[in-house]
Formats: structure tokens, C-alpha cells, sequence
């Protein structure tokens, strides 16, 4: 008897019914927190795992037990999926200089939103 894929437990599909429903509600935030001086910015699902292990901290329920990491077979570099944005979003930040006004596409002056 073949086993059927199926979705991982917990991660659940959206359908098409669900999914316009869920996109008119972001919508809806989305304008809320624009005019609120919010913009959005959007970090990669994967990062260098020593931003976490430096971020977090490497003693951490999250990094030992709750992130997934591996090597990149193609240089060797750690990578994780990013377990949460926090880290992330200043990571951008720092680089991209976005932080207080100095220059850029962005400030933080300005709010960002990982929506």
C-alpha cells in the first residue's frame, strides 16, 4: 500500500476560499499600519546561523532545540532558517543603513512592519 504525502503537522494549506479572505484582511492592516507611518521590509527565511547564535544567544532553547540548521554544501557556510525577524530586521537595517535617518530608502524613524 503506498502512504500519501501530506502536508508537515501543524503547517497548515490555505485554500482558495480561505486565502481571499486572509488577503483582504492583510489588506486591510496593511493600509491601517500605512497610515500609521509603518513600511514593510522583508529579510530572507534564511540567514547566517551566527546572527541567532549572537542575537539570541548560543545557550538558548531556540538554537539548540528549535532552529533548523545546517552547512551549505556549496561553501560550507552555517545557515539557519530564520526562527523569528528580530534579528533579522536589524540585520537589514545595520547594513542597508536605514537606522535613524541616514539616508537610504528607508529610516527608522519611520516603522517598519514584518507583515
Amino acid at each position: 500500500m503506498t502512504q500519501s504525502v501530506q502536508a508537515v503537522r501543524g503547517m497548515n494549506d490555505i485554500l482558495p476560499d480561505e486565502a481571499e479572505r486572509w488577503l483582504r484582511f492583510e489588506d486591510i492592516v496593511r493600509d491601517w499600519l500605512r497610515a500609521y507611518g509603518y513600511r514593510n521590509i522583508r529579510m530572507p527565511l534564511v540567514e547566517p546561523t551566527a546572527l541567532f547564535k549572537r542575537g539570541i544567544g548560543e545557550a538558548t532553547d531556540i538554537v539548540e532545540k528549535e532552529m533548523y540548521s545546517f552547512v551549505d554544501a556549496l561553501n560550507g557556510e552555517h545557515l539557519s532558517l530564520r526562527p523569528e525577524g528580530t534579528a533579522s530586521c536589524v540585520r537589514a537595517a545595520i547594513q542597508h543603513n536605514l537606522l535613524y535617518g541616514n539616508g537610504g530608502a528607508g529610516s527608522f524613524r519611520t516603522r517598519f512592519a514584518r507583515v
